[in-house]
């Protein structure tokens, strides 16, 4: 059993920034050639793509809308012609109106469900006929909200709760193929995107926010993206090949305290 994704090719969505971009990088360094996809910012992408080459990978960046999901199968035909296959897919890209269910637009909530549900099932068809001779291995990084309340997060939390209900879907129908799916479910991880919810979303000073939230985890540090990447490049391996349809949270035990254990200040 090994970590290494030596030979291997993953793409990651939304690669260009945050935890896509940690992920693409330390799937990187663990062997792997990437693609990595972004939709608007082609300079951070490209910034990206210079970090893969770096630490000696091939690597290959890809505008992709995911809004759009009728995009995908030619998306995925380039990079089958730029690459030769996908061994790993990590479906990272989210994005919604951060407002509360009543104010959402329908606009808003079919861009929601396109990016979550709808590509993901539009990547998943077009990847697994790229996943030959090799395990393949999909990894869906969803949230918290998937099944906690949020505000501002009802709809993006249905859609990863839908995309969670299409991991255990596809667990089941791509097992016998040799091919593992499972989701990533983080808690309170530093990136801009949290910040800027916490911020803008919320409307709360970020440094006293994330204070309050560093007393209530157990562990007593903030999540990083590396924390995130790492148990997506060990869901990639071959050390993960008997795991699959599992949603795994990583939040350094936030969410398994009660609202009682939060009133204890020493907790």
């Amino acid at each position: 059993m090994t970590l290494s994704l030596e030979g291997r090719v993953a793409v990651v969505t939304g690669g260009s920034r945050g935890i896509g971009r940690g992920i693409a990088l330390h799937l990187a360094r663990a062997g792997a050639d990437c693609v990595i996809t972004y939709r608007r910012n082609e300079a951070a992408a490209a910034e990206v793509v210079a970090a893969l080459r770096a630490v000696g990978r091939r690597a290959h960046a890809e505008r992709l809308d995911l809004s759009e999901p009728e995009q995908v199968g030619p998306a995925f035909e380039r990079i089958a012609g730029a690459l030769g296959r996908v061994d790993v897919l990590v479906a990272n890209a989210a994005a919604t109106a951060f407002r509360p269910v009543l104010e959402q637009k329908p606009h808003n909530v079919r861009r929601t469900f396109a990016i979550s549900v709808d590509s993901f099932v539009a990547m998943a068809q077009a990847s697994v006929p790229l996943m030959t001779g090799r395990p393949g291995r999909i990894v869906l990084v969803s949230g918290i909200d998937s099944f906690q309340a949020m505000g501002g997060h009802g709809v993006l939390g249905a859609a990863k709760a839908a995309a969670e209900g299409l991991v255990r879907g596809l667990a089941l129908e791509l097992g016998p193929l040799g091919i593992t799916v499972n989701a990533v479910t983080p808690g309170f991880i530093t990136t801009d995107s949290s910040a800027y919810y916490i911020t803008q979303g919320l409307g709360l000073d970020y440094q006293q926010a994330a204070a309050r939230l560093l007393a209530a985890t157990p562990v007593r540090r903030h999540g990083t993206t590396e924390d995130v990447a790492a148990l997506v490049g060990y869901l990639a391996s071959d050390a993960a090949s008997f795991l699959t349809g599992q949603c795994i949270v990583i939040d350094g035990g936030l969410t398994i305290t009660s609202p009682m254990t939060r009133m204890d200040e020493r907790s």
